[in-house]
This record gives structure tokens, C-alpha cells and sequence, in this order.
């Protein structure tokens, strides 16, 4: 059914698309995981097809963006490329091909009496997703909803909404040439922030929202919402280089943590380097030298002249940038307890090589994610074998972590009986 936008209020315009999608999500539910995988592979194959329009609403994007002052980071983020389409289609291809979880039974049990019961798990319904900046989450967040069995309601960025509009139509192109309803996909026409309270007010229409963005967008969800909330809060995630760190290990990962994409969640925010660190200022010196700017404490600030002060805010920041703050703590005691005063909760690292220390780190770092002698920068749901993911949940209900096919479902009892009655 076609919308007429110009004419309705922000409620009744979220009402209408989100009964829409529900129809869509009865028709995606009968369909086979295979005719699902059918249909992504054409909307990969139509983003494929479609580069030159999509680049070009991208550069138009682009443009106003450079016109409004959006940073390096921020342009970073939103800039698409020929490499970067076809990694968009081709992490859809992958989404695809993955097993689903739906059907799956995740529990079977018979009582005594004979009653047989089962737990299995089914989409959500209606996924609202809000999100900013990232064009590619249009892709990512439509795949995995649609594998997942689950329809979309897509609300982007206005920074980005020339790419989300000509990302959307052609991937609901490849959909609907494969059978799937327009509507189990759908894009906020409308920029409108008033349409963003609409979907957050939107109880027994919207199943579940998930907000993909900076701090103040989570928090205004959080807040406003009367829907279920899944949240992806800021990646201040952090690195701690352990006194036995192997110091060569410890230079390369912390460099790439920073500065291989310094606009993603899990791009390392805060450096910890244990006191005992025989090169804590050749490591920061290769990092100052890859074009980082760097905020350190007293003891850092020793190690280089180039570090600047850090204030008591630096701690809690989350850049984007090619900033990074840096500390010296005595061991990892004092690592522990500076992550868990500042950690965001996304993805915590440790670079050592006792073992012993690196088990400890594991089991008292409480966050969605923790590592040993890895990057951050792998805090992906495409690097951990998901295909994509529609955002790293850093709180502890539902899910956790990269969300992809499974996050996205939840689970139904179904009893069997010969005839039981309850005495």
C-alpha cells in the first residue's frame, strides 16, 4: 500500500508502515530459509548492479557533509567507495548463506505425565532500527532481519539519507524480484525527528527497537522508549599492555587497534600500559608517529613530550577520532579498576603472555566482548563468523555482543499432549 507522507502526522505515518510490515512478517515467516537466502542473494546482486547510483547518492551525502563540517572520522563513516559496496553486498551474500536460527529447537524435554515439551526459536516480529552516519547498516540490518524471518522498519541518519535511499530501493528491488513483500523491508520516509518519538511510542505495532548510534541518540531511546530496547551504547573500549606483553605483539596491535579505522565502535580508546613496560615510549611514540593525537596522565606524559594532558573527561571518550588517552598503571589490579570505572562495556583487551594474568583478565573484565593479544578493531560481527551484525549490544539482557541471526529471534514453548487433563 502506497503512504501518502505529506499527509499524515508522525503517528499515524509509523502506525501505517509498521502494519504494513507486519502483514509482510506473516509472509516472510511461511516462506523456506532457502527462498529467504534466494532473496538476499538478489538484493546482493542488485547492489552490485546499481553501484553508480548508489556511489552517487553517496557522494551527494558526501558533499553535504563536507558543507556542514562533519569531522574526518565522521566523513570516514558515512564515505562509500567501489571496495566498500562490494563488501556491503558481498557481507549480505554471507548473511545468506548462513544456517538460521529459526526453527531451531533449543530444548526437549517429557514430563512424567507424558507431556512432551519443546522450546523453539521464532523471529521477533517488527524490528525498529535507528542508527546513524553508516550507510552500510541499511544492508546489514535489512539481512539479517529478513534471514532472522523478521521485517524492518529503518530509520537513518540525515547525513546519510541520500545513500540509505538508494541502498534501500535497490536491495527492496532485488527482494521483491524474489518474492519477498516491499514491506518486510521499509525506510522512514520521512526525516522528521518527531517520527523517531512515533517509533519509540510505538508498543504493540513495533516488537523491538534497536538504536545504533552516538550517546545522546541511546540515551533519548532509553528514555522515550515504550518499546523493548536492545542497546548498542559507545565503544570506549580499551587496550592494556601487560608487563609481559611481547613487546613487538604489543606495538602492532595497539597501533591497529587505534588507528586502522579510528571512526568504528571498536577502534581502542583508552591505552593502558603497565608500569613495568620495558617499551611503553617506543609504542607510543609509533602511534603519535601514525598521526595520533595522545592524552595521558602524569606518568604518561613522561614517556613522550608530544602527549598532551589529559582531564578527568578524556577517560569517558569516546573519539572516532585519531585521539586516543593514554595511562600508566602499576599492574593489572589497576588496569581492573580503571576499566571498570570507564569501560563502556563494548570490548576490553589485554597484550600478555602469562597466561595465568590473561585468564584473569577474561574472568573479571565485565564486558560484551574481552580479548588476549588481539585487535579491537575484530569487535565485528563479520570477524566473528555472523555474516553481519545489526549492532554490538553491550548490556545484559536477551543479547550480548555482536547481534545478528540468533539476537534476533526469541523463542515459543510447544506441548504435546495425548489427552492430559491437570488433577
Amino acid at each position: 500500500m502506497d503512504i501518502a507522507v505529506n499527509t499524515m502526522n508522525p503517528e499515524t505515518l509509523v502506525a501505517d508502515l509498521a502494519r504494513n510490515g507486519r502483514r509482510a512478517q506473516t509472509v516472510l515467516a511461511r516462506m523456506s530459509d532457502a527462498d529467504r537466502a534466494d532473496a538476499l542473494h538478489a538484493a546482493a546482486s542488485a547492489l552490485r548492479a546499481d553501484e553508480a547510483t548508489i556511489l552517487e547518492a553517496n557522494a551527494g551525502d558526501i558533499a553535504a557533509g563536507e558543507a556542514a563540517g562533519l569531522t574526518g572520522a565522521m566523513l570516514d563513516r558515512l564515505r562509500l567507495d567501489a571496495d566498500r559496496l562490494s563488501a556491503i553486498a558481498d557481507a549480505v551474500d554471507a548473511v545468506a548463506d548462513l544456517t538460521t536460527p529459526v526453527g531451531q529447537m533449543i530444548s526437549r524435554d517429557e514430563r512424567p505425565n507424558g507431556l512432551v515439551l519443546e522450546r523453539v526459536r521464532i523471529p521477533i516480529g517488527l524490528i525498529g532500527i535507528i542508527y546513524e552516519s553508516r550507510p552500510n547498516v541499511t544492508a546489514d540490518a535489512a539481512a539479517l532481519c529478513l534471514k532472522s524471518g523478521n521485517a524492518a522498519l529503518l530509520r537513518g541518519g540525515s547525513e546519510a539519507v541520500r545513500s540509505n535511499r538508494a541502498i534501500e530501493a535497490s536491495f527492496a528491488r532485488g527482494l521483491e524480484s524474489a518474492g519477498v513483500p516491499a514491506a518486510a523491508i521499509q525506510l522512514m520516509p520521512t526525516q522528521d525527528r518527531a517520527a523517531v518519538g512515533a517509533m519509540l511510542k510505538a508498543a504493540g505495532l513495533i516488537d523491538m527497537i534497536v538504536p545504533r548510534g552516538g550517546k545522546g541518540l541511546v540515551a533519548r531511546v532509553q528514555a522515550d522508549a515504550r518499546v523493548p530496547v536492545l542497546a548498542h551504547l559507545d565503544g570506549i573500549c580499551h587496550t592494556y599492555v601487560h608487563s609481559a606483553a611481547d613487546p613487538a605483539k604489543a606495538r602492532a596491535l595497539a597501533v591497529n587497534a587505534k588507528m586502522r579505522r579510528t571512526g568504528i565502535c571498536g577502534a581502542m580508546e583508552t591505552l593502558l600500559l603497565d608500569a613495568a613496560f620495558s617499551e611503553a615510549s617506543a609504542l607510543v611514540g609509533d602511534i603519535l608517529d601514525a598521526g595520533c593525537e595522545l592524552r595521558g596522565d602524569e606518568r604518561a606524559q613522561k614517556l613522550d613530550p608530544r602527549i598532551k594532558p589529559a582531564t578527568d573527561e578524556d577517560w569517558d571518550a569516546e573519539y572516532l577520532d585519531a585521539i586516543l588517552s593514554v595511562a600508566v598503571v602499576d599492574d593489572i589490579d589497576g588496569a581492573l579498576a580503571h576499566i571498570a570505572a570507564h569501560s563502556s562495556g563494548h570490548t576490553d583487551v589485554i597484550i600478555t603472555e602469562d597466561v595465568d594474568v590473561a585468564e584473569q583478565f577474561l574472568n573479571e573484565v565485565d564486558s560484551a566482548i574481552v580479548m588476549v593479544n588481539a585487535s579491537s578493531q575484530f569487535a565485528d560481527g563479520g570477524e566473528f563468523g555472523l555474516g553481519a551484525e545489526i549492532g554490538i549490544a553491550t548490556g545484559r539482557l536477551h543479547a550480548r555482543g555482536p547481534v545478528a541471526l540468533e539476537g534476533l529471534t526469541t523463542y515459543k514453548w510447544l506441548v504435546r499432549g495425548t489427552g492430559q487433563t491437570r488433577p
